[in-house]
């Protein structure tokens, strides 16, 4: 019953979420994409300086580290002051979006945090681009943009090192780079690029492999399904579940482990996990989308006690969780506010002031008991009505 009754939930929401899933591929394709969720409305305190979200843990540990090793600075410590506000404005400058990949959850929201700082910062949005997993696509991307003569870009490197030399590009013309998770090979900090901004994906890692831990009562099999592409915040999730697995539930053991290049290969990838390993208890996936895959390849299989954890809080996992579903919990990223603080970093170069080459926004640990909250924070707005709903 439990099955179906899932099944027909999901099937409500997508349904109403058909008219979304069409503006996002319409952002993706387009230079100025008007995304129409996850906070797209949220308009930014108009007086004050401009900060992320007040209500985010300041003290929280962040347990990341960054790309070579930096240690994390909480974004809460940046702000633009009214006065730095002003002399942004009167610059009149240009900033562009290049994403590795626009069709999900997290991609629009850090994007309309993007917007959103930046419209308050008074500086125009000239492009937003979609890699679609492609580093040829991006460098083209790249291309297109810099013909627009923009003076920041941000971006999340589709492949650190085939799409370096676009990048490199990029700097040598005078565009200040900030870039989201991961950054070109080669690079520098403070001289070819800004600051590299991301969530604490060791410290949602934790949280994953913790509910996985808690919910298979410390005993079981389990399979992690991780991103075979060099992300370096991909593997530190993937690392800190497989730490927290054998240190902490010594009785669970991880039997498999499959790499995808691309979210689409994840069902395939689960199907042939559950074929091969038919007593898996549980499944990691390394962020929500492919963890959609796992849960259909669940389905298929029959497995409707198969417990499954990720990271990132997208709306069809989200309704899991809330529903009591297969999916039991996550560690999730801000992003809204991820690109509220990538936008500051990008004024504090305009403004010619130093920033640290890793700077991090605290996560958050959510299960069935928090997700609405949750929801509100990551997105600055109220979950999904299918959602409020499925919680009660």
């Amino acid at each position: 019953m439990k099955k179906y009754l899932s099944m027909f939930i999901m099937i409500m929401v997508i349904s109403s979420l058909a008219l979304v899933g069409c503006g996002k591929e319409s952002a993706s394709n387009s230079e100025n994409g008007d995304e129409k969720s996850k906070g797209s409305e949220v308009k930014l305190p108009e007086s004050g300086p401009l900060t992320i979200n007040p209500e985010i843990p300041a003290d929280k540990e962040i347990i990341s580290k960054g790309p070579h090793g930096e240690d994390a600075v909480n974004a809460s410590e940046f702000q633009l002051s009214e006065e730095d506000l002003a002399k942004i404005k009167a610059g009149k400058y240009k900033a562009a979006i290049a994403m590795h990949y626009a069709g999900n959850d997290f991609s629009t929201a850090i994007i309309n945090g993007l917007k959103a700082a930046f419209e308050r910062m008074g500086v125009e949005v000239v492009a937003v681009t979609d890699g679609q997993f492609k580093p040829e696509k991006q460098i083209a991307d790249i291309e297109t943009i810099l013909a627009k003569d923009p003076d920041i870009i941000v971006s999340l490197p589709v492949d650190p090192v085939s799409t370096a030399e676009a990048f490199k590009k990029a700097s040598a013309a005078g565009v200040k780079l900030v870039f989201m998770d991961s950054m070109p090979a080669g690079l520098e900090a403070g001289k070819d690029y800004v600051s590299v901004v991301a969530s604490d994906n060791y410290g949602n890692g934790v949280a994953a492999g913790e509910i996985m831990g808690k919910e298979l009562k410390g005993k079981g099999k389990m399979g992690i399904i991780f991103h075979d592409i060099d992300f370096f915040v991909n593997n530190q999730r993937r690392e800190a579940v497989e730490k927290t697995i054998k240190e902490k539930y010594p009785d669970i053991e991880i039997v498999v482990s499959s790499g995808i290049t691309t979210p689409n290969d994840a069902e395939k990838v689960a199907s042939a996990m559950l074929q091969r390993n038919p007593d898996l208890d549980g499944i990691f996936a390394i962020w929500d989308v492919p963890a959609e895959g796992v849960l259909a390849a669940a389905r298929t299989a029959g497995k409707d006690d198969l417990v499954i954890t990720t990271v990132d809080l997208g709306t069809n996992v989200a309704l899991e969780i809330a529903s009591g579903g297969n999916v039991k919990g996550l560690g999730a990223q801000l992003p809204f506010d991820q690109g509220v603080a990538q936008a500051i970093l990008g004024g504090y170069a305009l403004l010619g002031k130093e920033v640290p080459p890793f700077v991090s926004v605290p996560g958050l640990t959510v299960t069935q008991e928090n997700v609405l909250e949750a929801w509100k924070l990551a997105y600055r707005t109220d979950a999904p009505k299918v959602i409020q709903d499925a919680a009660k």
